[in-house]
């Protein structure tokens, strides 16, 4: 999997580094049981999917995460702090849904309407 730096430019704060779910069995396995999310990870979200066919579920996770949903134009629409076991589906339909360990939005002050990229590492 490709890994990147996520860098919010409202903020001039980076979120961390994140690997790209690039194939069926990555996107399928995703964060699950894994302890450690000291690299978080990048779903892409096709187009066309809506506001539901981005949602995310956090079964069989181990650990709670902070999770952005960022759209097309790398805004962030909405974000959540989720806990093992929920199911979230975004207020605002998302290109990008980006997985990372938990504390990472309030550390970096990461807000709604805050503009992203991934750089290279």
């Amino acid at each position: 999997m490709m890994e990147k730096e996520v860098f919010n430019k409202t903020r001039g704060a980076t979120l961390g580094a994140v690997r790209f779910a690039d194939t069926f069995l990555s996107r399928f396995r995703g964060l699950m049981l894994r302890r450690n999310v000291e690299t978080g990870l990048v779903l892409e979200i096709p187009e066309g999917r809506g506001r539901y066919g981005s949602g995310i579920h956090m079964f069989f996770m181990l650990v709670p995460l902070d999770v952005l949903f960022v759209d097309e134009d790398m805004q962030v629409v909405d974000m959540a702090e989720l806990k093992p076991w929920q199911v979230y589906n975004p207020v605002k339909p998302a290109r990008y849904v980006i997985e990372l360990k938990k504390g990472k939005i309030e550390e970096t002050g990461t807000r709604i309407g805050d503009m992203l990229e991934f750089k290279d590492i």
